[in-house]
């Protein structure tokens, strides 16, 4: 199995990213938070061998021709290991802090995915740039700012999505799907696998040029001290996530749908410590994969099993180098 998981930021990016090339990780990833989606990655390319994706750029505030520009110099820089991971993120993050329009995500989202394709076509294929569609248009290429063909082709473009509609638009238009982390096993095999399905056949599509490509938040500790603060900054992260009206479908799947409720009661007073301790031990150890690497390990492969042979780690907790090493090692057969 290949295992990914994140670098945060351009500080150590070279530093951190030949650390986990040497604990056996497949490749790295970045998203949107404090720092810049791509910068980390540029600097990741240099340490060869790994495969580098976007988990994910938010697409709506970004212009298809700026990351077809980034996506392409990456995919070049890393001799094609590179992934365009997007993802739409939620109306208020979108409108209040990004300033623009979100309405009709999944048509957008994939109209989005055509135009980037449109322009890769264009530099590769030679291709008149001839893009119209509702909300992007594209009809202008000169040489200057033409990179010409990839080398190494075009990158793959992945799409992140949980919910049905996102999950289906997927499925018809990229070339895979980034399962958001805040899931279970049976949401995985009950929800999502449905909706690929049938996005898969509304696209006409081989289901064997798709990727699947879960992610899974882990936490892991090889000690009590480890796994306690594991646990703890995990309980922080699963009250985060359940406050937020898209994943309430996974919580009622459980019969926890009341939860969502409360916990976004408490988010809108600040009471995020209060947050966590609703957090029950069955809540954890349902959406996260919990307890000793060996354990953290058999936990991811009952989830993707016959789904993937890939698996993000999202780790709100940064284990031991040792620990880390030692998980990676159970699934990548190292071990």
């Amino acid at each position: 199995m290949k295992v990914y998981t994140a670098i945060y930021g351009p500080a150590n990016a070279v530093e951190r990213t030949a650390a986990l090339r040497e604990m056996g990780v497949s490749g790295v990833f970045t998203f949107e938070g404090p720092h810049d989606v791509f910068a980390p990655l540029t600097l990741a390319s240099t340490v060869g061998d790994m495969d580098l994706l976007t988990n994910v750029a938010i697409a709506f505030p970004r212009n298809p021709i700026h990351l077809a520009h980034q996506a392409n110099d990456l995919q070049l820089l890393s001799s094609g290991r590179f992934t365009l991971g997007l993802g739409t993120q939620i109306r208020p993050q979108i409108e209040k802090r990004f300033g623009v329009e979100f309405g009709r995500p999944t048509a957008r989202m994939g109209e989005l995915v055509a135009a980037v394709r449109a322009i890769f076509d264009c530099w590769n294929t030679g291709t008149r740039l001839d893009f119209r569609g509702e909300y992007y248009r594209h009809t202008l290429m000169t040489p200057t700012f033409n990179p010409g063909p990839n080398p190494f082709g075009p990158p793959p473009i992945f799409v992140g999505a949980l919910g049905p509609r996102m999950t289906r638009t997927a499925a018809e238009v990229a070339d895979g799907l980034l399962v958001m982390p805040f899931n279970s096993a049976r949401y995985l095999r009950e929800r999502v696998l449905p909706a690929v399905w049938e996005g898969l056949a509304v696209g006409g599509r081989d289901p064997r040029t798709f990727t699947i490509l879960p992610e899974v938040i882990v936490a892991v500790g090889d000690t009590d001290e480890e796994q306690a603060a594991a646990d703890a900054a995990t309980r922080k992260l699963l009250g985060f996530y359940g406050s937020t009206p898209a994943y309430r479908p996974v919580l009622e799947l459980h019969g926890w749908g009341d939860l969502q409720t409360d916990l976004n009661a408490l988010s809108k007073r600040g009471r995020w410590q209060d947050m966590a301790r609703l957090i029950d031990d069955d809540i954890l150890e349902t959406i996260a994969a919990r307890g000793k690497p060996a354990q953290v390990a058999a936990d991811i492969r009952d989830r993707v099993g016959g789904i993937s042979d890939r698996v993000c780690f999202y780790q709100p907790y940064a284990p031991s180098d040792r620990t880390m090493g030692e998980l990676v090692g159970y699934l990548t057969g190292d071990r």
